[in-house]
């Protein structure tokens, strides 16, 4: 069948109940079937460096399952149990899949972000009380082991770090120098420290322990944490192979491979993708430890497809972005699909990577609560740019009004709220705490009554064609002197400019007004133009007075997440340093803020310095007319 229109979507859903459908029970069944099938085609690829003809590790499908077996055994014999957590900080590499994988058979895995600093992996770490952490063996231009030991030394939790050593995929001369370059990595902890493959080798290659008999947690990912703790999201089962089913269901089959340059701590990587290739026997390929990061991918991406035959590729706006300001100088003939998510797709964007790849786009939502999938431009219907597709089988979507609770009609604006078999409801974040006011409750029948609905903190609407727009963040809206505006207005204007690559729009401290939008734009490469030109600009094609921005900056390059989206709370920090700087300078104080943190309780709030001879409590004065939390620093 056909996945072209809500039409479809809802004849597929009529089949069956998600819950009589013939599923696997755990992600080892689902990964034991699909070897079963396709046990000598191609699995998975990595390759360490991004050259077209650089060595690349394959693993068939037989292989996969036989070394995820033995991963999950090796960490039962270090005593990992059911509801024992495993964490991995590792670059892409296949013994980050292999983690992923037989983390979740012997326990509960719990991918970290490497690019953490050690106080918040460590806070991950306790907040999990992960008990073995997989990370890389000490290694030239990499700092990745000594935060992990740092870390460590701080989550005492922690009793086993098994070390992965990338010097096994060198070849020639560097598998050579190496050894004598490699930084020494100091131990600052009582953690037993054990070789990955050494340890890995010794194991069985069938599960020498019974496999989980129902559905449960198997998986946490962390959102967040690149200031302050980060949340924590509880992955069941059923939600990972849901993903995992709508892969093979709606996208993929054996013959396909996709090429995914995202990072295996993300669910887009792991849940998404991977996932999909399980479901469904396609090979996935996975080019360099940081993926689109790497040295040389974005000039060898075309011919990484040639080379290994891509139909699919997994990719971001950011990625989309870099690659217009290269050649196709590749056979890319066997490109089908570019599956597109995390942040939304400029219409200029999307159109001259149409043309330029020759492919299809399409733009997918999903979010790490929700165990990721949620809609997509459906591959085989109409694709309306800027959308984010029609919600996938057995996902349920309701636009609420956040003041009311009651949902809103065809193109009302309200909070996008979702129901499906990736929301563990009542129970989407480990900390309890966290999960007040996180749901709705259904009110369409009996049934549905006891369903809940995980709020996205996403505002949009839906269509009359059933097609789901994201309009912005309900935590994003500026509101000024009362008055809601929401920031993509501001960034949709400026994004229409041509020498516009991204634009991010916050609201920053006014002692009057509350916020005042101001907004950030990073220039593709080459183009020359002022901030006063951009803000003439943004004033004649926003539409609404009161979002004119009162600030706009141009930036070498947006602050990101791994996956490309622009990361407001580092603009905010910018903001907020900047008015209350400009503010005390103003008055004629010395005192300056120093840096921003973000609270765990009460967000963000500015340190502030208190230099010798500061009248205290006229500067206080200042600062305090300010709706932005602030204290002196230590």
């Amino acid at each position: 069948m056909t996945f072209a229109n809500v039409a479809d979507r809802n004849s597929i859903e009529n089949e069956s109940a998600w819950e009589d459908r013939d599923m696997p029970i755990t992600t080892f069944q689902m990964l034991t079937k699909t070897a079963t099938a396709h046990g000598p085609r191609n699995a998975l690829s990595f390759q360490l460096q991004s050259g077209p003809s650089d060595p690349c590790e394959t693993l068939s499908w037989t292989q996969l399952q036989e070394q995820t077996a033995q991963v999950a055994n090796m960490l039962r014999g270090l005593g990992v149990g059911e509801t024992d957590v495993v964490a991995y900080m590792l670059p892409n590499c296949n013994e980050a899949v292999l983690t992923y994988l037989g983390g979740q058979v012997a326990g509960i895995v719990n991918p970290i972000n490497p690019l953490l600093e050690p106080e918040q992996i460590s806070s991950i770490l306790r907040e999990t009380n992960a008990k073995v952490l997989v990370t890389l063996k000490a290694f030239p231009k990499t700092d990745l082991p000594q935060k992990a030991a740092e870390a460590v030394a701080m989550a005492p939790n922690v009793e086993t770090v098994l070390e992965v050593d990338l010097h096994r995929y060198l070849t020639g001369i560097k598998k050579l120098i190496v050894p004598l370059i490699r930084p020494k990595n100091p131990i600052s902890h009582k953690a037993k420290v054990l070789s990955f493959t050494a340890e890995m080798n010794k194991q069985q290659k069938t599960l020498a322990f019974e496999d989980s008999k129902a559905d449960r947690v198997a998986a946490y990912f962390h959102t967040g944490g690149t200031t302050g703790m980060p949340k924590v999201a509880q992955h069941r089962y059923s939600g990972i192979i849901y993903n995992a089913w709508l892969g093979d269901r709606l996208l993929f089959t054996e013959n396909d491979v996709q090429i995914c340059p995202l990072p295996m701590f993300h669910v887009f990587a792991a849940i998404v993708s991977l996932g999909a290739s399980i479901g469904s026997g396609a090979h996935i390929v996975f080019p360099t430890p940081q993926g689109y990061r790497g040295d040389g991918v974005f000039d060898n991406f075309w011919k990484l497809v040639e080379r290994h035959k891509v139909t699919f590729m997994i990719t971001v706006p950011t990625a989309m972005s870099a690659l217009m300001q290269r050649k196709v100088n590749a056979d890319i003939s066997t490109l089908r699909l570019a599956f597109c998510g995390s942040a939304p797709l400029p219409l200029e964007l999307y159109r001259r990577f149409e043309e330029a790849a020759g492919v299809n786009i399409c733009e997918g939502y999903g979010l790490t609560e929700a165990t990721c999938l949620v809609s997509i431009n459906p591959p085989e219907g109409e694709k309306k740019v800027g959308s984010i597709g029609i919600p996938f089988p057995h996902t349920d979507i309701r636009i609420v009004n956040p003041a009311t609770q009651t949902d809103c009609g065809v193109d009302e604006i309200g909070e996008i709220c979702v129901s499906s078999p990736g929301v563990y409801d009542g129970k989407t974040y480990t900390e309890a705490a966290k999960n007040k006011d996180l749901f709705y409750p259904g009110e369409e029948s009996p049934l549905k009554a006891k369903v809940q609905y995980l709020r996205t903190g996403d505002l949009g609407r839906l269509d009359p064609d059933g097609y789901l727009w994201i309009t912005g963040r309900a935590k994003d809206l500026i509101i000024r002197g009362g008055h809601n505006i929401d920031p993509a207005e501001i960034e949709e204007a400026l994004a229409g400019h041509p020498a516009v690559a991204f634009a991010g729009a916050i609201g920053q401290p006014d002692p009057h007004a509350g916020e005042l939008p101001c907004a950030y734009v990073e220039l593709v490469d080459g183009a020359t133009i002022t901030e006063d030109e951009l803000m003439e600009y943004a004033k004649e094609h926003i539409h609404e007075r009161a979002a004119f921005p009162k600030h706009l900056e141009i930036m070498d390059e947006l602050p990101k997440t791994a996956v490309g989206k622009v990361f407001k709370p580092a603009l905010r920090k910018s903001a907020i340093t900047r008015i209350f700087n400009a503010a005390l300078e103003k008055a004629g104080y010395a005192a300056r803020v120093q840096v921003v943190v973000e609270d765990k309780k009460r967000g963000l709030v500015a340190q502030v310095s208190k230099p010798d001879g500061l009248d205290e409590a006229a500067a206080a004065k200042i600062l305090s007319g300010y709706a932005t939390k602030w204290e002196w620093a230590d």
